[in-house]
């Protein structure tokens, strides 16, 4: 069984940073492609940046020179450094995973596994 848990949101000014951590037990974390996603009230949950291994990682646009998502294989942990944060960037933070060997992706349906969320809020 395969757990994750998030941690590192909370409530922040316009261009503050966070980072955000999710940490995974259960199985070899190297076996797993790693990703944030985040929802907003009433919206979707959408895609945010995924990192398989070693390195190769994809953002969305929103996060694109803002975000950098990493990952520490000794610590098996995930993080997600957000930088200029927006206000639009207020939602709940979700670490996920599915098998690296099936690839990189952005569809939340395509990852297996998921942590519980930790709200980022960003006033003006």
């Amino acid at each position: 069984q395969v757990q994750l848990v998030e941690s590192g949101g909370g409530s922040v000014q316009a261009g503050d940073s966070l980072r955000l951590s999710c940490v995974v037990s259960g199985r070899t974390f190297n076996s797993y492609v790693m990703a944030w996603f985040r929802q907003a009230p009433g919206l979707e949950r959408e895609f945010v940046a995924a990192i398989s291994w070693p390195t190769t990682t994809r953002y969305a646009d929103s996060a694109k020179g803002r975000f950098t998502i990493s990952r520490d294989n000794t610590k098996n942990t995930v993080y997600l450094q957000m930088n200029s944060l927006k206000p639009e960037d207020t939602a709940v933070y979700y670490c996920s995973a599915r098998l690296l060997s099936f690839g990189l992706a952005t569809r939340p349906s395509a990852y297996a596994y998921w942590g519980q969320g930790t709200q980022v809020t960003v006033s003006s």
